[in-house]
């Protein structure tokens, strides 16, 4: 539920200056999602039984930030492998320690 109340807060949150999100339904976040321009990491599970690749690749497209890359993962919604933590860990390092 991260990027359910991620995205809205970071679209309104100017201290926010990167950010990570996982897949959600393009309808419920896309016109949010157009008004980031920060830098994003986006995982997406590419088997989700939930969200369609579909969907997940409609609310990446979304994002109006110039710095984004979206990392697809096969299995299921809860089955995110543990190095995506591992690369978002390097992502904030990258964009918030520089």
């Amino acid at each position: 539920m991260g990027t359910a109340m991620g995205v809205p807060l970071v679209a309104i949150e100017p201290r926010i200056t990167a950010a990570v999100f996982g897949q959600h339904w393009p309808d419920v976040l896309a016109e949010k999602a157009k008004q980031i321009t920060i830098p994003i990491e986006f995982d997406l599970q590419w088997d989700d039984e939930h969200i369609s690749r579909e969907e997940g690749l409609a609310l990446f497209d979304a994002f109006a930030s110039r710095e984004k890359s979206l990392h697809a993962n096969s299995g299921k919604h809860k089955d995110l492998p543990r190095f995506e933590a591992d690369s978002a860990v390097r992502f904030f390092a990258r964009h918030l320690l520089s």
